[in-house]
Order: C-alpha cells, then structure tokens, then sequence
C-alpha cells in the first residue's frame, strides 16, 4: 500500500521542479504584453504633446513675466533698464493687449526721463559757454526753451559759463490717424508715446504732411465770423494751449488748423471738433513743452 501511494504521488512531485520555470515564463509574458497594452495611451499622449507644443501659450506667459518684471524695475526706479527692455518686448510681442500695455509703460518711463535730471541716450552733456543763452541753445538742439528748464530744474533763465546741462538731442515726430484718434509721438523713429485725441465732426480734419509753425500759451480763439474770444471765457473752445499748422509738400493748404487743448474732456476719442485736433489739457501742455517748431506732423485718415 505505502509503495502504491508513491507510485501515484511522486512523479507529480518530481515534476514540480520542471514546472516552476515554465509558469514563470508564462507570467513574464503576459506581464510584459500587458505593460505593453496598457503603456500605449501614455504614449501616444506624451507623443502628441511632443509633436504639438502649447507654443502660443507658453511665448504668452514668458512676455507676461518679463513684463512684470519691467514693471518692477520701473517701480525701483531702474527707469533706462526698464526702458530698453520694454523696448525689446515691444518689438517682440505680437499680443495687442500686452501691445497697449508696455506702449502706456513706456509713455510714463519716457516723460519722466525727458523732464528729469536723469541720463538718457538720447540727451546730451552740454557745458555752458560764454555767451549762451536758453533759446540759443534750443535753436542749435532743435528741442525747446521749456523742455530745457525743465529738465535740468533751472528756476531762473540765467545761464553762467561752466554751468552744465543735459539737453534732449533727438528730433521729434507726430503722426494722428483719425480712425483712431490718436496720436504718436517718436523721438528718433522710435516710439516714445500715444496721446488720445478728438478729431472733426464728419472727417473734417485735413490729412496729409504738415509741419508746427507756431505754439501759444492761453490762445484767444476767433469765432467763424472773426469775433475774438479771449482766453478765459467760457465760449474759447481752445483749451490752455494752441500749436499751428502748416501744410507741407503735396498737402493742400488749410487755414487756422492746429492741436489744441479742450474744456471737454469727454469729446476726446471722437469725432467732435470744428476740423481741429484736440488733446485733454494737461497732454497739450506736456506736448507743447517737448516739440519744437519745425517739427514734421502726418495726419492719416
């Protein structure tokens, strides 16, 4: 009986050992074909993330983040750093939002440079010679008399020999697009700010080339039938300042056309005026202290 019981049993038992490896490789397989099957979603996913970059996204939070950055150094009063590296990103983005955003940066920064005692590339170091006076010295930069004084701190106009100045040597330009109503600035070609305007009822502002021939502080205004309106009373539609206009070139020649300053605040950003272009009054005023006669304006439509 006992030799019965392990005739039966113990073949089986002495197959175990074949057995084992056998299943083990069985398991290896199915192990490996199912990582196979279940890997391939994350591979295709990690190969379609491969072959499409968020791109766009990724470009607008890097440009996002050096604007912040920008907007720290202009609070630390980095100005020139913050500048030219809003520069930089201006030239890059293609974002119209971040677009108007570093454009409004780089108005402040450039208005508070231009009116400071503060260095500039395009200011230059000028020592007082025996002689000089404020208007000779805007005549030979071509900048103005205000701009000067108010740059460098001067309380009185008289100079000394020796005296030092830093005076803006670069040559402005504007140009007013009525569809927009608004007007550029650039200094060298360069962008330096946006002012919002208001433009003539039913497109009556010329368009063409023209040039500054005249500015005046607390114009009188002359009605259409030649009454003179002074300065001051409430019917002077003129604002604080008045800068006249000339036609240059092929343009054809207007009349009494200018920028001016205005008492309605609300006109600005529309079509409103007699024909004029008009500015709120404490823009007027600071584009009147930077441009000079002489300087080139392009009016489109």
């Amino acid at each position: 009986m006992a030799d019965d019981f392990k005739n039966i049993f113990m073949p089986e038992h002495a197959s175990r050992p074949r057995l084992i490896p056998f299943l083990l490789i069985i398991l290896l397989i199915v192990a490996g074909v199912a990582a196979v099957v279940l890997s391939r979603p994350w591979w295709a996913s990690r190969k379609n993330r491969a072959a499409q970059p968020p791109q766009k996204q990724t470009t607008q939070n890097l440009q996002q983040q050096s604007f912040q950055a920008i907007c720290a150094l202009a609070s630390n009063k980095s100005l020139e750093e913050a500048r030219q590296k809003g520069y930089a990103l201006l030239a890059q983005t293609k974002d119209p939002v971040l677009t108007a955003s570093l454009e409004t940066l780089l108005g402040q920064l450039n208005i508070e440079l231009i009116l400071s005692q503060a260095s500039m590339p395009e200011k230059e170091e000028y020592v007082v010679r025996s002689g000089d006076s404020l208007e000779r010295i805007a005549r030979k930069f071509k900048t103005t008399v205000d701009l000067i004084k108010k740059s460098n701190a001067l309380q009185r106009p008289v100079l000394h020999p020796g005296d030092r100045l830093r005076v803006f040597k670069g040559t402005f330009t504007l140009a007013i697009s009525k569809s927009r109503n608004d007007l550029v600035v650039k200094a060298n070609d360069r962008f330096f700010k946006r002012y919002r305007v208001g433009t003539g009822k039913f497109g009556t502002t010329p368009t063409g080339t023209f040039v500054i021939t005249e500015k005046i502080e607390q114009p009188p205004w002359w009605r259409p039938d030649g009454k003179m309106i002074p300065f001051g009373d409430k019917e002077n539609v003129l604002g604080t300042r008045w800068i006249s206009l000339r036609a240059t070139g092929a343009t054809a020649a207007v009349r009494g056309y200018g920028l001016h300053g205005t008492w309605e605040p609300e006109t600005i950003g529309a079509q409103a005026s007699a024909g004029c272009v008009r500015l709120l009054n404490s823009e007027v005023e600071e584009l009147f202290l930077l441009v000079p006669t002489g300087t080139s304006v392009v009016i489109t439509e």
